[in-house]
């Protein structure tokens, strides 16, 4: 367990170490850097430096409530942070869900100069905002306005029902109740009002920092995502990135990582190794 300092906010993160290619894992929300608990024994096994941290306001991260902003040019510095404080190179970015749009911020603010390649999995852009300017999008503002008044009202009715919708596809929950326990246990320790303010930053709009993506990447989705649907989502990502490959997970809902955990380290192990 170690700590670093962005813009005075402690982030907590570990660093598996070693002398393999590094992949650094963003996690969703409203969970924390133990989600990737299947992902990073597969990854280590074969070899792969593996880095993850916690978001701001999320798992063992620090707390600063109201005085921090929680919009992706802040939360893309504290990428930018982990990766010049432990000086990775020729890393794989691995963004789920809200994570996706750490890692598109990250190659339109900061470039890929460090970067190997880029993984989308199950992730937010292009963007989810639905307005006039997209018409055809997941979320128009009033809905966010609402999802975050609902947290704030009843943290927990609202998150034990999110997170089974997150593990669930075609009306059935795909892992077992003690994942989506652990999954609710992760969300306890985030901070409400970061939590809350984040579901803003989901209608972020990604559609000028995805064309500037160069590196191999792939789009990996599930298509019975209830909470980021694969229509408006991972394969419009895959349109906007020139060369992406795009691997649908059939069945697999939003928690696809753990609900198709040997599928999805699979399609991202073979992808490493291009």
């Amino acid at each position: 367990m170690a700590t670093l300092t962005s813009a005075e906010v402690e982030i907590h993160y570990e660093d598996s170490g070693g002398d393999g290619r590094p992949v650094v894992l963003i996690h969703g929300w409203p969970l924390s850097s133990a989600s990737w608990s299947d992902v990073t024994p597969a990854l280590r096994e074969v070899g792969y430096r593996v880095v993850t941290y916690d978001r701001r306001g999320f798992g063992a991260s620090e707390k600063p409530g109201e005085a921090s902003a929680y919009d992706y040019d802040t939360l893309t510095a504290d990428l930018d942070a982990l990766m010049t404080r432990l000086d990775l190179r020729d890393v794989t970015l691995v963004g789920f869900s809200m994570g996706g749009g750490e890692v598109a911020r990250y190659v339109g603010r900061y470039g890929q100069d460090r970067l190997h390649s880029i993984v989308f999995a199950a992730a937010i852009p292009p963007c989810l905002l639905k307005d006039e300017d997209h018409p055809d999008g997941a979320m128009d503002l009033a809905t966010v306005a609402a999802m975050q008044e609902q947290l704030r009202a009843d943290r927990e009715g609202f998150l034990d029902a999110f997170l089974t919708n997150f593990f669930s596809a075609d009306g059935q929950l795909k892992v077992s109740e003690s994942q989506r326990q652990e999954a609710l246990r992760q969300a306890s320790q985030a901070d409400l009002h970061a939590a809350a303010e984040c579901i803003h930053s989901w209608v972020t709009d990604f559609t000028g920092d995805l064309p500037r993506i160069t590196v191999p990447t792939l789009v990996i989705h599930g298509d019975g995502d209830g909470i980021v649907p694969l229509e408006l989502s991972g394969r419009r990502t895959h349109e906007a990135v020139s060369g992406s490959l795009l691997h649908v997970v059939e069945g697999g809902p939003h928690g696809v990582s753990a609900s198709h955990a040997e599928e999805f380290n699979t399609a991202v192990l073979d992808f490493l190794t291009r």
